[in-house]
C-alpha cells in the first residue's frame, strides 16, 4: 500500500475543512483587536497576551466545529438546549449575584455564565425543530418555535442580561424569518409588541429604564447614567476624517473613556483612526457577512441554511448594536464588538458559530439520524 505525501494527509486531515477566505477576514479582526486593546490598557501586555491566549481557545474551537460533520450538529442541538435551559434555571436558583445581577453559576471546578450557550443553543434548536418538519410547515410549527425562543430570554431577561437578551432574541428572529414565517404574521407581531410597550416598560429595571431615557437626552444626567453614552460620542466625533494618531486618543489616555477594552473599544478606535480607519473597519465587517451569505445560499440543507443564515445575521447584530450604542443613536446594553473587544467568552462564542459555517461550507451532504 502506497502511503500519501505527507502535506496531502495534513491538509486532508486539519485544513480541508477551513475556509481561508473567511477565516483570513477574521484574522485580520482579531489583529484589529489586538493592536486597538494594546492603546486601550496605555501599553499593558499581559492584558493583551491573555487576549492572544482566547484567540487561541477560541480558534481550537473553530476548528473542532469545522471538522465535526454536520450530522453530529443536528444530534447535539435538543441535549445543549435542555442542558442550557437546566443551566438558567440553576442561575435563576443558585446562581452568583454580581453588581446585582445574577448571571453566573458555581459547579464545583468552574464559574460559568450559561446564557453564552444558549446564542448557540437557541438558533441550532430551533434549526432543528424546522428541519424535523420542513415538510408539513404550519402556523402551529412556528409557534412551538416562538416558545423555545421565549422561555431562555425570559430566564436571561430575569437576571437581568438586557444584552444577552437582544442577541438570543435577535439569532432566534432570524431564524423564524428564514424558516419562512410569512410577513403578515411578522407584522401583528410587531404590532403586538408595540402594543405590549407599557407592560414591558413596567417590568424593566430602574437603570435599564434610564438607559433608554439617556439615549433621548444624555446631558440630562452627564455626569451619571448619561456619562458613557456622552463620552463614546466625544471620542468618536473627535476623531475627524484621519484620526489622532496610533496611542494618541485623549479620551481613552486621560481615563475620560469608560469601559474601553471591552464595550466602548470602537470607541477607541475611532478615535485614534478616525472615518478612514471606521470604513477599513466596516469593509472587514461587510466582508465577513458576505462570506457567511455566501455560505447561506450554498447551503446543501433547509438545517444547514438556517443555521448559517442566523449565524451570520447575529455577527451583524453584534456589530450594529455595538457601534450603535457607542456612537449614541441605541441605548448602552453591554454588547462587545465581534471579534475585537477584550474578552474570552465572546470570543470562544462567535468562532464555535464560524465553525459551524465552516463545517456547513465544506461538509456539503447532511447524513440523516
Amino acid at each position: 500500500m502506497i502511503k500519501q505525501p505527507l502535506w496531502p494527509r495534513l491538509r486532508k486531515r486539519f485544513i480541508l475543512h477551513l475556509d481561508p477566505v473567511l477565516l483570513a477576514a477574521l484574522g485580520l479582526l482579531m489583529l484589529t483587536g489586538l493592536i486597538v486593546l494594546y492603546s486601550a490598557t496605555d501599553g499593558n501586555w499581559s492584558r493583551v497576551l491573555a487576549q492572544m491566549v482566547n484567540i487561541l481557545v477560541a480558534f481550537i474551537c473553530l476548528w473542532l466545529v469545522a471538522n465535526t460533520p454536520l450530522h453530529y450538529l443536528m444530534r447535539i442541538a435538543l441535549p445543549m438546549y435542555i442542558l442550557g435551559m437546566a443551566l438558567l434555571v440553576g442561575v435563576a436558583l443558585f446562581g452568583e449575584v454580581s453588581h446585582g445581577a445574577r448571571r453566573w453559576l458555581n459547579i464545583g471546578v468552574a464559574t460559568i455564565q450559561p446564557s453564552e450557550l444558549m446564542k448557540l443553543a437557541v438558533p441550532l434548536m430551533m434549526a432543528w425543530y424546522f428541519e424535523k418538519h420542513e415538510a408539513t410547515l404550519t402556523l402551529s410549527n412556528y409557534f412551538v418555535a416562538t416558545l423555545l425562543l421565549l422561555l431562555p430570554i425570559a430566564l436571561i431577561a430575569r437576571q437581568p442580561d438586557l444584552g444577552t437578551a437582544v442577541l438570543i432574541s435577535a439569532s432566534g428572529f432570524y431564524v423564524l424569518f428564514l424558516a419562512g414565517l410569512s410577513w403578515r404574521v411578522m407584522g401583528a407581531m410587531f404590532v403586538a409588541a408595540l402594543g405590549s410597550a407599557p407592560v414591558l416598560w413596567s417590568m424593566l429595571h430602574d437603570y435599564q429604564r434610564h438607559r433608554i431615557m439617556m439615549l433621548l437626552d444624555p446631558t440630562q444626567d452627564a455626569l451619571g447614567k448619561g456619562y458613557h453614552t456622552i463620552q463614546g460620542m466625544i471620542a468618536v466625533g473627535s476623531g475627524g476624517v484621519l484620526g489622532k494618531g496610533y496611542l494618541h486618543g485623549t479620551q481613552t489616555h486621560l481615563d475620560f473613556l469608560p469601559e474601553r477594552t471591552t464595550d466602548f473599544i470602537f470607541a477607541v478606535y475611532s478615535e485614534e483612526f478616525g472615518l478612514l480607519g471606521n470604513l477599513i473597519l466596516l469593509g472587514l465587517y461587510l466582508f465577513v457577512i458576505a462570506r457567511g451569505f455566501v455560505i447561506t445560499a450554498d447551503a446543501s440543507t433547509y438545517f444547514t441554511r438556517l443555521m448559517a443564515g442566523s449565524i451570520t445575521l447575529t455577527f451583524f447584530t453584534y456589530a450594529f448594536v455595538n457601534m450603535g450604542m457607542v456612537s449614541g443613536i441605541l441605548p448602552v446594553v453591554g454588547v462587545p464588538l465581534p471579534l475585537v473587544s477584550y474578552g474570552g467568552t465572546s470570543m470562544v462564542t462567535l468562532l464555535l458559530g464560524f465553525g459551524m459555517l465552516m463545517s456547513i461550507h465544506t461538509h456539503k451532504k447532511l447524513v440523516q439520524t
